[in-house]
């Protein structure tokens, strides 16, 4: 268990806080490409602070504090020019740098311009999303992960959740979870509500292991049938640190994201692509966006899908749980070595250093390290994945099966 003071350490993200800066050293994503397409400027609120997040003309991304510093109108009404975004008000006119760069109704002739600057931040575009870096300049690289920049057939699943990112996060390194609440507690739930569970979900896990790497956190398992030299263990996937966890299985890779908007909210995620092999994809000039739903019409979590009942595992422990009152055992080893990374990294930004991950070097893509063989369960943990999981409200999820299934049977075919 933690100490209250421990815990609220471990939650913060307002800036000043060492949890806030630790997070202002990384980039997150704030809007889809395809809104700022449609219309070029939008509201977007990040580790507790709104901003205005935009397209130029000239395809130019930019991120202002939404407050204009003229008289705090809302920079998200703003009328987006070549050079930026103009004031709705009173017409002033900033630059993707935070840059004054014109002051209708103020005399030209005075330097009053040059004193007057947002604190911007950086905007880029990648894989359909559109990115932003907040922090203390310079900024960093953008990380290119592999499933960002990869071949295949993508889409995004998405919903706010009403609590803390890392009680999200301490999910990622707590594979026990894995055989009852999507094994046990899925059958409990199907055999009520009249639908089948996925099987390979509830297998029983013989062993479990961690380690740290240049990303964050690498998870193992060995589930019963299964040895060693399975994907599960001798691959695993990696928490990324320190909001993301990289997941995949039967060609279908995907990132899971865990944005902190603020201290008790936290834009989940599911950015898969299915990359099936042997087969040619159909294009995709824009990534499809869904949102996922997290309640019943009764106002209870909905638990028949694999995402939803972590949801509903993740929220119930309240807007920020409680860890004073907690009972740590030896299975939530990983939970107790993610508070530790947490803390260390802290505490390296405040000695002035880079946290882990933060990237200065050009790179054209980052593969993450990710078992293809999910619970050795086959080519099933593809459909099971759209059947059961947060794919099943993708608006192509029926395109997906029959690519999937379309790949099993070249496959096939090519073997005899």
């Amino acid at each position: 268990m933690l100490t209250a003071e421990q815990n609220d350490e471990l939650t913060q993200v307002a800036a000043g806080t060492p949890m806030g800066e630790l997070l202002r050293r990384y980039w997150y994503p704030v809007a889809f490409t395809r809104e700022l397409e449609e219309f070029p400027v939008r509201p977007a609120r990040l580790l507790g602070e709104d901003f205005a997040v935009f397209k130029t003309p000239r395809g130019s991304y930019g991120i202002l504090p939404e407050a204009c510093p003229h008289r705090r109108a809302s920079l998200a009404y703003g009328v987006v020019e070549p050079d930026g975004v103009r004031c709705p008000y009173h017409g002033w006119l900033f630059g993707t740098d935070g840059t004054c760069l014109d002051q209708p109704a103020e005399r030209e002739e005075t330097n009053f311009r040059d004193r007057v600057r947002a604190a911007a931040g950086v905007a880029q575009e990648l894989g359909g999303l559109v990115w932003a870096y907040i922090g203390p300049s310079p900024a960093p690289l953008l990380p290119r992960f592999d499933v960002f920049v990869m071949d295949g057939v993508r889409d995004i699943g998405w919903t706010d959740l009403p609590c803390n990112f890392v009680q999200i996060m301490e999910n990622a390194v707590d594979p026990h979870h894995t055989e009852w609440l999507h094994g046990r507690f899925f059958e409990f739930m199907a055999r009520h509500q009249g639908f089948d569970a996925p099987p390979s979900f509830g297998k029983k896990h013989v062993k479990v292991g961690f380690d740290a790497f240049e990303w964050g956190i690498i998870k193992r398992r060995v589930v019963e049938g299964a040895s060693e030299e399975d994907d599960d263990w001798k691959i695993g996937h990696p928490l990324v640190f320190p909001y993301n966890m990289r997941v995949g299985g039967a060609n279908v890779e995907q990132m899971q994201i865990r944005v902190p908007i603020d201290r008790t909210t936290t834009r989940f995620m599911l950015y898969t692509v299915h990359a099936p092999e042997g087969i040619e994809y159909p294009d995709q000039p824009q990534v499809p966006d869904y949102k996922i739903p997290v309640y019943n019409e009764d106002g209870r979590h909905r638990v028949d899908y694999v995402e939803g009942q972590d949801m509903m595992a993740w929220v119930t422990q309240g807007p920020i749980t409680d860890r004073t009152v907690e009972h740590l055992g030896r299975s939530d080893v990983g939970v107790t070595m993610l508070r530790k990374m947490f803390k260390e990294n802290m505490a390296a930004v405040a000695r002035g250093d880079d946290p882990l991950g933060v990237i200065r070097d050009d790179h054209d893509r980052i593969d993450l390290p990710c078992e293809k063989n999910k619970f050795d369960a086959g080519v099933s943990f593809a459909i099971d994945f759209i059947d059961k999981a947060s794919s099943r409200f993708s608006p192509q999820a029926d395109a997906l099966k029959k690519l999937h299934i379309k790949a099993q049977e070249n496959r096939k075919a090519a073997a005899g």
